[in-house]
């Protein structure tokens, strides 16, 4: 039963990064991506904060690669996918702090470091530390609040906790609430 749990944590990760990559360029320019902010959200309840941050990096590693995204895409997911998980673990499973978790990780600690790497790595001037931030937390406020009613819909009607019990991770009393067999 674990190594099945395993394949199946694989394969929702490689359809994470694949749904990541193909819906990324949706509402997107230079600093604003909000699909992704809505993946990093529902890949941290689903997977967990680790799993999550896995997800972000090889998204950003393809989109920068095969779309020639700046690396804003690594600093503008990382961040959030990881703490996203985090918060959502450290509270029980309340689906308002992964989107928080998101919201701070990328919205703040990702739209700062963006401004040294984009400044260093691409030769950007004319920026300040906050130069990404606006665009950042929109992003973030748009495509976490997406993922908040998904992922609140899914616990309502019990399906949250299926996919959470089938994929083995952490099920949370929020999730098995409005749960029956």
């Amino acid at each position: 039963m674990k190594k099945n749990s395993n394949v199946l944590i694989l394969v929702t990760l490689a359809m994470f990064v694949a749904l990541g990559v193909v819906i990324s360029p949706i509402l997107r320019f230079e600093g604003f991506a909000p699909t992704a902010h809505f993946v990093n959200v529902v890949s941290s309840v689903f997977l967990g904060p680790w799993y999550s941050l896995l997800n972000g990096t090889l998204t950003a590693i393809i989109r920068m690669t095969v779309m020639g995204i700046p690396p804003l895409a690594f600093t503008g997911q990382v961040f959030g996918a990881v703490l996203s998980g985090v918060l959502y673990r450290k509270t029980n499973g309340k689906i308002l702090w992964a989107v928080i978790g998101e919201v701070v990780g990328t919205g703040i600690i990702g739209s700062i470091v963006s401004y040294p790497v984009m400044r260093l790595l691409m030769g950007k001037t004319g920026l300040t530390i906050f130069f990404y931030t606006p665009s950042f937390l929109i992003a973030t406020l748009i495509g976490g609040s997406i993922a908040f009613i998904f992922l609140k819909t899914l616990q309502r009607n019990g399906t949250l906790y299926k996919i959470q019990k089938k994929l083995g991770v952490n099920i949370y009393e929020r999730s098995k609430r409005n749960f029956s067999n």
